[in-house]
């Protein structure tokens, strides 16, 4: 008994277009007349859905774009802040240094008081002189990093104001969005369900070709009807009479030699 062969499947190529596969278009367990309906059907629901994401304008974009803008002052805040921790750490080891010196200049100042000759009362007057110097760092330290504070403060204050500014902007975005979602929901998904069945009975090598002809056209029309008896619907260019019969007969793939894309019965429609 003669073995069956089992068809090898060619990797789908992310640059093929509807020109490349047109010889293996017919290859289906679809007619090619019900295979160019259903992407007809597929194409008219996705020009639908398009129509819907048209009436969100901009707001997706714009709620986008102020949450990475409230992320980013967010981030910036919290940066604030920790120099802000930081400088008050730097006050706090000033302070335990000026404590120190104090104490030192304590122990000094005793000893002093007892010396037994001039060279120990230079070497603890040199002492003092030093510790008098360490304080009076410490204590310019601890007044630079007070202004700096008060800055910062500032700072974080006009930051956190600008947050609650793009907050209301973002609440506001959000919900006009979620308004012009929630009127057209029922419709979107109706005709997401549409697509999804058009899409299921197409193969994987057409769709790759469909989805790519769509993302490179400005009005993403990747399947078109003839338009006004002898033109292309996408482009618009003239089509050749014997192409126009083709198309009539619904029993091959026409490809505009223009645009690329896939031309259908108008009696489709």
């Amino acid at each position: 008994m003669a073995k069956k062969l089992k068809k090898i499947e060619t990797p789908i190529d992310q640059r093929e277009t509807f020109v490349s596969i047109q010889k293996s278009f017919a290859d289906s367990d679809l007619s090619v007349e019900e295979k160019l309906k259903t992407l007809y059907a597929l194409q008219q629901a996705d020009t639908e859905i398009d129509k819907i994401l048209q009436l969100r304008g901009e707001l997706p974009l714009e709620v986008e774009s102020l949450e990475n803008e409230i992320a980013d002052l967010k981030a910036k805040s919290a940066n604030i802040a920790s120099q802000i921790d930081e400088l008050n750490d730097k006050i706090a080891e000033s302070k335990h240094n000026i404590a120190e010196c104090e104490s030192q200049l304590e122990k000094y100042q005793s000893q002093l008081e007892n010396v037994a000759n001039s060279r120990e009362y230079d070497s603890l007057n040199k002492e003092i002189e030093n510790q008098g110097l360490l304080k009076a760092i410490a204590e310019k330290n601890i007044d630079e990093s007070k202004k700096a504070i008060l800055a910062k403060k500032t700072d974080l204050e006009a930051v956190k104001e600008k947050i609650d500014v793009k907050n209301e902007d973002l609440k506001a975005k959000k919900d006009e969005l979620a308004t012009i979602v929630e009127s057209t929901a029922a419709e979107e998904a109706k005709l997401r369900g549409r697509r999804d069945a058009c899409a299921e009975k197409i193969d994987a090598r057409t769709m790759s070709a469909y989805e790519r002809i769509r993302k490179s056209c400005n009005n993403h029309l990747a399947v078109v009807s003839v338009f006004n008896g002898d033109s292309c619907g996408g482009c618009f260019n003239s089509i050749p009479p014997q192409r126009l019969i083709d198309i009539a007969s619904n029993k091959k793939m026409i490809i505009c030699e223009y645009c690329g894309r896939i031309l259908v019965n108008p009696d489709f429609e």
